[in-house]
């Protein structure tokens, strides 16, 4: 089903709201809980983390076919409810300090991807970079190149591509992980540091996969390609994913490192 104009942006902004947003939502949630009190409060957040992730569930997001899916309702019910918990007043209690250590690291991750991100921005807006000084040169995005099927499209098309996604992941897992030490909870913060932690090796190895292939592998200079890791899958890329996510987890987001203050 092809859409046109207003009904196939609506498409779009409904699976954008399930990825990367439904994945983001469950980290906003984690953070948001523990600033709410009543007996309504658990049963909700737990049906708001199973909506949101519905989306990790296969052929819920299919990155071939972005029209919106009956599916994708799940995940937007999701995020609806975690905006609606975070919006509420939050009960009266210490105020949190953000977690600072490490930020120097966050800085550097972050300057890092934003850089790599720089196509995939500039091909949300409807631009290239090749006329661009030194980006230009570092990047190839408009140069046409030939499909495996013979049709000739430019090295980085116009529109939006899942390096994006891993960019606004890796942004979210950064942001949030300040904010670690504001959880007093035990299980709670080790939980959301875990998750955090996997979110911000799976937006990089994402980011990491989209520039492989657009910048090397269209370069000519090997024809080998980074595994895809879009979808939860059994495989040694998911393996070496999840133990990258235990060492982020234990040298920068475990508790020892999130130990934040509180005034």
């Amino acid at each position: 089903m092809h859409l046109h104009g207003f009904e196939a942006g609506a498409s779009r902004l409904a699976v954008f709201l399930n990825f990367p947003t439904g994945l983001a939502a469950i980290a906003i949630l984690g953070l948001t809980v523990e600033r709410l009190r009543g007996r309504w409060v658990t049963p909700v957040a737990v049906a708001a983390l199973v909506l949101c992730a519905a989306v990790a569930w296969p052929g819920v997001v299919d990155d071939g076919n972005l029209t919106v899916k009956w599916a994708n309702a799940f995940a937007l019910a999701g995020v609806a409810i975690v905006l609606v918990l975070s919006l509420l007043p939050r009960a009266p209690g210490p105020t949190a300090r953000p977690t600072r250590d490490g930020d120097q690291a966050r800085l550097v991750v972050g300057a890092i991807a934003v850089l790599g991100a720089l196509p995939y921005i500039a091909a949300d807006l409807g631009l290239f970079l090749d006329r661009l000084p030194v980006l230009g040169s570092v990047f190839i995005t408009g140069k046409p190149f030939e499909n495996p099927d013979g049709t000739v499209t430019p090295a980085v098309h116009h529109g939006h591509h899942h390096g994006m996604d891993g960019f606004l992941l890796v942004l979210t897992a950064l942001l949030l992980s300040r904010q670690l030490g504001s959880v007093s909870g035990r299980r709670l913060r080790a939980a959301l540091a875990a998750y955090l932690s996997l979110m911000l090796v799976y937006g990089l190895t994402n980011m990491v996969n989209d520039l492989w292939s657009e910048q090397i592998v269209k370069r000519g200079w090997t024809t080998w390609e980074v595994p895809d890791v879009l979808e939860p899958k059994a495989s040694l890329a998911w393996l070496a994913m999840i133990a990258a996510a235990a060492v982020v987890y234990v040298l920068f987001f475990g508790p020892r490192r999130a130990s934040g203050g509180r005034a």
